[in-house]
């Protein structure tokens, strides 16, 4: 049997926080009103916007999967990661019920093989440079098609060889053989995979920094005043929901030259979110605006309240969680640190994926005056690709 609270009780939990007259509702109204000229900044997980302010129109900016460059590059950093998802499999293949034993991992590499070569096929400088075209990596189009022809290649005989030699397809030999070949493996395999999905994780957010960054800081956001929100899913629904484990709040913190209040940016998972793909039109998107103000300041007004109600204890000051942080990358070659960062976003359900170079990128870029051919990748600006081979 449901509880029914008594009248007078439920009339006065809601007189402050969940009727729309509230008195909680009635100051972030008021609020709202004083604050209708401030710029909101808001970030979904594949888009960002600019409301203006003052009822002026909204300017949108992708950074995810609608942009050039993102699909092409992740598909080859998840390539490796395929072929370690299948070694799982055939792990499990032997636990499984089932009367084909072996034909879960052996069919996916079979699929994995034709879409590779597809890939390498595809693949030429001209396709990086002519039809990809990302400005931010201009000039570093042979080798990144070195790159995929390298990769593509690679993990193409890995697969073929693991259909005659099973226990190719083991972490054991995975790891020795493929992710971190041994020394005396180095003339058949001279570049790692695990540098090869670093250095595609790292090409892949370079443009988004540089695009990012570069229109945020054309809007020239009066970023004392700004409101930011960080809205909606972020990547796996387990991850991004603080200020540590979204990279969009360092993204937009670094292009504000710092100026932007850490505390005026608020991480809201449960925030209703929006794609350039499937846009409100602009009735929709001025209530979306509304929606997104009131959040902020309602969030704020309880910040606002205890400093005057408190005045006399130790206020709250933001931090980022030294635990959530990424080990830190002592030098483009600190192969370590790339692996041990590989793990991090893999095992820690928090993490974006995109976090295992984030951090390193956006610093690199911003340090660099946001110029994206300064910037020194690991895995790929010091490493040398073969030469694609004839196929």
């Amino acid at each position: 049997m449901i509880h029914e609270p008594n009248a007078a009780f439920a009339g006065l939990f809601r007189a402050f926080t969940s009727d729309p007259a509230s008195i909680g509702n009635q100051l972030t109204q008021q609020m709202k009103r004083l604050d209708a000229d401030a710029p909101l900044l808001v970030s979904t997980g594949s888009d960002i916007a600019l409301f203006p302010g003052a009822g002026r129109a909204p300017q949108i900016e992708s950074f995810r999967k609608s942009t050039r460059g993102f699909i092409e590059l992740t598909a080859v950093s998840h390539l490796p990661l395929a072929l370690a998802y299948l070694a799982r499999m055939r792990e499990l293949d032997h636990a499984d019920a089932r009367d084909a034993i072996d034909s879960n991992w052996r069919h996916g590499a079979t699929r994995l093989v034709e879409h590779a070569a597809r890939v390498r096929a595809a693949n030429s400088t001209a396709l990086w440079r002519d039809d990809v075209a990302v400005k931010s990596l201009a000039g570093q189009e042979a080798k990144i098609a070195a790159l995929v022809d390298y990769t593509c290649a690679v993990s193409i005989d890995m697969l073929e060889r693991a259909q005659h030699e099973p226990d190719l397809m083991s972490f054991d030999a995975l790891r020795d053989r493929y992710f971190a070949p041994l020394d005396v493996l180095a003339h058949a395999m001279p570049v790692s995979m695990n540098d090869v999905m670093f250095a595609t994780f790292g090409l892949a957010f370079l443009d988004i920094v540089y695009r990012i960054g570069s229109w945020l800081r054309a809007q020239s956001l009066d970023w004392r005043r700004a409101m930011v929100l960080v809205s909606g899913r972020a990547g796996r629904p387990t991850a991004g929901a603080t200020w540590a484990s979204n990279n969009m709040c360092h993204l937009i913190w670094r292009a504000s030259d710092r100026m932007l209040p850490p505390e005026r940016l608020f991480v809201a998972p449960h925030a209703p979110s929006f794609s350039v793909v499937d846009l409100p039109d602009a009735a929709g998107l001025a209530a979306l605006e509304q929606t997104y103000r009131s959040l902020w300041q309602n969030t704020r007004a309880s910040i606002d309240v205890a400093r005057e109600l408190f005045p006399d204890h130790e206020g709250y000051r933001f931090e980022p969680t030294a635990a959530e942080s990424m080990p830190p990358i002592a030098s483009p070659d600190d192969r370590h640190a790339m692996s041990a960062r590989l793990r991090r976003i893999m095992e820690d359900p928090a993490q974006l994926l995109s976090n295992c170079v984030a951090d390193y990128i956006v610093d690199q870029l911003n340090d660099n005056g946001n110029r994206p051919d300064e910037v020194v990748i690991p895995g790929f600006t010091n490493v040398d690709y073969p030469a694609p081979s004839p196929h």
